[in-house]
């Protein structure tokens, strides 16, 4: 039987973060998937004290992307920010699927003070483990304040766009690489996501199409900043600039050979910090499941685009780094579509993960379900 498809518009997929706004939307059409609208706007939310005014930002930032792009629609898969989403891990006692609610509960309120009445909840199952001669379930909690998944769906409805799911970032981002792997081989191998991001790093490990472990590190692009700008006597904002001179080939935009190697230093800090971090998520999937290592790790986020952060990464984690290409595969129907200012794209893993949510059919083919 052949099917007939016909183009079919996606969900935006909207990421806000501290520092940006992006959106972007896709079409399938007769098999193809077609990036149709992208665009992004910058923010610096961290200066904007007042919460009002912060959200009057966004706000601004996404109808001036509605009102001049040519996204279709108002249909959004959005996701909350990583400071508004606590990730935990939690082992419990192997039990059937219903009975794993009931668990949760009871450890949720006793392991980590939440408040199981004003807190949303979503777990999955990471697999199973041995602990001493138990089998136990691995899971990878989700959790979020109610009120503040409340206020965003609100944000959504303000601009006029109907939210169809509300996402996380790190099941973003995963999504934005396992589109990837369509390799038989594939579904043994473990990949490593690592969005570097302006506030944190999120480090997301997966075998094959299934997520195991989940960590957000409070280190980021503000944390370089800080360093550069307590080493240099600067504020933050004039070290960032400092730091996106080092990364231009314009001679006018050189940075003194003194300078440079401060900033360097600087960076080296936080990036043995975020090397430690990052190495500690590597050694408990180990040991967790059983002696499993990652061969690759692939960067994601605006940070990514960080020489000095890669290469000594490179150097302490002994594993393959690559950056990360979220749009590659696509068709870019349109050279009107500037979906960023750098090639690869790397900062916009979360965007493409939101807006790939539930079509996994049109990305592997109808037998997706049969073999997931």
């Amino acid at each position: 039987m052949v099917r007939l498809l016909t183009k079919r518009i996606k969900p935006i997929g909207l990421d806000i973060s501290s520092n940006a706004v992006k959106m972007i939307q896709f079409a399938v059409d007769a098999g193809s998937v077609a990036l149709i609208a992208a665009d992004e706007v910058r923010l610096d939310l961290d200066s904007v004290e007042d919460p009002e005014k912060r959200t009057e930002a966004v706000i601004s930032a996404i109808k001036q992307m509605l009102t001049k792009g040519k996204f279709r629609g108002r249909e959004v898969v959005s996701c909350l920010p990583n400071e508004q989403l606590i990730v935990r891990g939690l082992r419990i006692n192997a039990c059937e699927n219903e009975q794993i609610e009931t668990q949760l509960k009871k450890e949720v309120v006793r392991r980590f003070g939440l408040n199981a009445d004003t807190t949303e909840v979503r777990y999955m199952i990471a697999g199973s483990v041995q602990q001493g001669d138990e089998v136990k379930n691995e899971l990878i909690l989700f959790a979020a304040d109610s009120d503040a998944i409340r206020e965003h769906i609100e944000l959504l409805q303000k601009v006029g766009l109907r939210p169809v799911a509300i996402d996380t970032v790190p099941c973003a981002l995963f999504r934005s690489l396992e589109r990837l792997l369509s390799r038989e081989e594939d579904n043994e191998v473990v990949n490593v996501c690592v969005d570097v991001g302006d506030r944190f790093t999120t480090v997301v490990v997966g075998r094959g199409r299934n997520i195991s472990f989940v960590k957000q590190i409070p280190l980021g692009g503000q944390k370089f900043n800080n360093e550069i700008a307590t080493q240099l006597g600067l504020n933050p904002s004039e070290a960032a600039i400092l730091r996106a001179r080092l990364r231009t080939d314009d001679e006018q935009q050189k940075v003194e050979p003194q300078t440079r190697q401060m900033i360097v230093d600087a960076v080296q800090r936080v990036v043995d910090q975020l090397a430690r971090e990052i190495s500690l998520c590597f050694k408990y999937y180990a040991v967790t499941f059983r002696g499993m290592r990652p061969g690759r790790a692939i960067f994601t986020g605006g940070e990514a685009y960080e020489d000095i952060l890669l290469d000594a990464l490179r150097h302490q984690l002994a594993v393959e780094i690559d950056r990360a290409e979220p749009l590659r595969g696509f068709h870019m129907n349109s050279t009107e579509i500037g979906y960023g200012k750098r090639q690869l794209g790397c900062e916009w893993a979360v965007a493409v993960g939101l807006s790939l949510k539930g079509w996994e059919e049109d990305i592997h083919g109808e037998d997706y379900y049969e073999r997931n």
